[in-house]
């Protein structure tokens, strides 16, 4: 039997309905998730992927990864880390409801 996926109460409680239903950014919501997995499966801190790989992987455009990623990191909820402009980001998944990595 495969393993059923398990979600923090918040995310889908407070989290979802904040950033599709107030933000009006579903889009950020389906990248905070897709980063968190990648974060969560690979049990590390932060997790090295280009816009473009986001982009491939949750469908979106990269246009609306990048709103979704400034959206994110406004709401603190993100950090991204650059060792250069043209360095692939690294994404540190925050979360609100716990405490935060330092910055």
């Amino acid at each position: 039997m495969r393993d059923v996926a398990r979600f923090d109460a918040y995310l889908l409680d407070s989290l979802m309905p904040d950033l599709v239903g107030h933000d009006r950014q579903p889009s950020a919501f389906i990248v905070y998730l897709y980063l968190a997995h990648r974060v969560t499966r690979g049990r590390v801190r932060s997790v090295a992927i280009s816009l473009q790989g986001i982009s491939a992987d949750t469908g979106l455009s990269k246009t609306a990864v990048q709103r979704a990623i400034r959206t994110l990191v406004r709401r603190r909820l993100l950090r991204v880390d650059k060792q250069s402009r043209t360095a692939v980001p690294s994404y540190t998944v925050l979360r609100a409801w716990g405490p935060r990595a330092s910055r």
